[in-house]
């Protein structure tokens, strides 16, 4: 009943101050609803690990090296990267196309396979729609928000045994079958069509809702030319709410047809591919699971209800322990610090995935935490907390680590101990030929995969491993340059608080920890 009441607050308290700030500003569209908690001059972090594992994070986050403009140009091609893989699972390729300005119309394929590997294609989907781009996102900072119409959707079938698939979940009066009719490969069924108020695409789970949340990232490489990256909105982890979900978060993302990493065989084939000819994507190496070492986050990474935050983790398969840093912060560019979480625990490989071929599933145990914080409207928080409910209460101060182990978690922030969570990692190769390490994509409503039934069946962004040793999870050893930690001015309080509300309102219900 306390969270319940909680949550009720936080909500109430975020909708009078969001009234509030869309009265002053609502009538500029475009203009980003955010102010820098930090001058980008005073933040100078010091980082102390594995010097590859160094180099990775200040490299993604570089200034310099990666633009985003709202509202995002989304005219061009964008093709997926590798085999796609979305809660369920479903297995898939995307080649999205948009049309320059003013129609804003779309044209989109998606490949669906049978297998992981995308090797064995079951059927495609052809879209067809308009965008209208609204405004700049005032849930997820740095997005922008828009608004999707589809005219026609229809889908070409690749195999007899997505024929009986279909055939049990698509009524023939659908697909235009008379009665004893059959469906036929390489043929072009109608889904949906606008003016004929056709609609078939509910017994699919189906859903373009992708498209009502937008990022477009330039990023910049010294020896090579640009790469564009286009984010669309998280597709929900319950096939249930998928069709209805607004996405806070984001997928994998797909690259400019014309501006994609170097080399991307996969982006020439879907790039080249058409409905009647999906892609088959190239044979990867089959790569047992080896953890040892240390893994990082290759970019700043979302997660639905506004956060934003980078990975490292440190396992050693000998002892089966594992260590993981999880710092958190209130922009997409991963500058801003609000609090950086510390965890160690256990783990035990439980054996090969029959949902995903190549996937491992394992058991994981938190045993241990340590909570640093840098934002001020949440060190209050914490510091009025209920003594023996989150670490010390009133001895929090910014940039200095408490451990919460004692108080079994922290209520505030949604944190458990001990906790245990059912999980599904799986080996990679990027194209550099670097190690990835995928593990299981969080509940989208916040929940933990706390039992056995919630094992994830997707995954979140890959981490490169960025040293094969065993030792010490890298940490912070401090904010700033100075012992205080980062100043916040009035002018920025407000977006501070609504920072605030939007964490305490996502983590009260859980921590997702891997």
């Amino acid at each position: 009943m306390a969270g319940e009441r909680l949550i009720h607050l936080l909500k109430t308290i975020w909708m009078v101050l969001l009234m509030q700030v869309l009265c002053v500003m609502g009538s500029k569209l475009w203009e980003v609803p955010t102010a820098p908690l930090v001058p980008h001059a005073n933040l100078s972090t010091r980082l102390f690990w594995e010097p590859q594992c160094q180099v990775q994070l200040r490299h993604l986050q570089n200034e310099a090296r990666i633009t985003a403009t709202i509202p995002p140009k989304l005219e061009g091609h964008w093709v997926s990267s590798r085999c796609e893989v979305r809660p369920g699972p479903e297995f898939l390729t995307r080649s999205y196309t948009f049309y320059q300005s003013p129609t804003r119309l779309f044209r989109a394929l998606q490949h669906y396979y049978s297998d992981s590997e995308c090797h064995i294609p079951t059927y495609s989907l052809v879209i067809r729609g308009k965008l209208r781009l609204r405004q700049a996102s005032w849930i997820t900072s740095g997005a922008t928000e828009a608004e999707h119409h589809l005219h026609k959707v229809g889908m070409v079938i690749h195999s007899q045994k997505a024929i009986h698939y279909l055939a049990t979940r698509l009524p023939s009066s659908c697909l235009g079958l008379k009665a004893g009719g059959h469906l036929v490969p390489h043929r072009f069924y109608e889904l949906f069509n606008a003016k004929a108020e056709k609609d078939c695409l509910g017994a699919l789970g189906f859903s373009m809702m992708e498209l009502e949340l937008l990022r477009v990232e330039t990023h910049h490489h010294p020896h090579s030319r640009p790469v564009q990256k286009l984010f669309l909105g998280d597709v929900h982890t319950d096939w249930n709410e998928r069709v209805h979900h607004r996405p806070t978060g984001y997928q994998e993302p797909l690259q400019n047809a014309m501006h994609h990493i170097h080399p991307c065989p996969v982006c020439a084939l879907v790039y080249r591919a058409s409905e009647q000819h999906p892609p088959i994507l190239p044979s990867s190496p089959s790569i047992p699971l080896d953890l040892n070492g240390n893994w990082v986050s290759q970019r700043c990474e979302s997660r639905p209800s506004v956060l934003f935050l980078t990975r490292l983790f440190a396992f050693n398969e000998e002892q089966r322990t594992w260590e993981g840093t999880y710092q958190h912060y209130s922009d997409p560019m991963c500058r801003q610090p609000i609090f950086t979480l510390l965890a160690t625990g256990h783990y035990a490989k439980v054996g090969q995935s029959v949902k995903v071929r190549g996937a491992t599933e394992l058991v994981f145990k938190v045993t241990r935490a340590k909570v640093i914080v840098f934002d001020h409207a949440l060190l209050r928080e914490l510091n009025t907390t209920q003594n023996g409910r989150c670490g010390q209460a009133g001895r929090w101060e910014v940039g200095v680590e408490q451990d919460i182990t004692w108080t079994d978690g922290c209520d505030a922030l949604g944190i458990r101990l001990p906790h245990k969570e059912y999980e599904l990692f799986k080996m990679g190769v990027n194209h550099k030929g670097l190690p990835l390490l995928f593990n299981g994509e969080r509940p989208t409503d916040g929940s933990s995969p706390d039992r056995p039934a919630k094992r994830p069946t997707s995954f979140q962004t890959p981490m490169v491993q960025c040293s094969t040793s065993v030792g010490v999870v890298p940490r912070y050893s401090s904010y700033s340059d100075h012992s205080t930690g980062p100043k916040i001015s009035s002018a920025n309080a407000l977006h501070s608080s609504l920072i605030l509300l939007s964490i305490l309102n996502a983590w009260c219900w859980n921590i997702y920890l891997l």
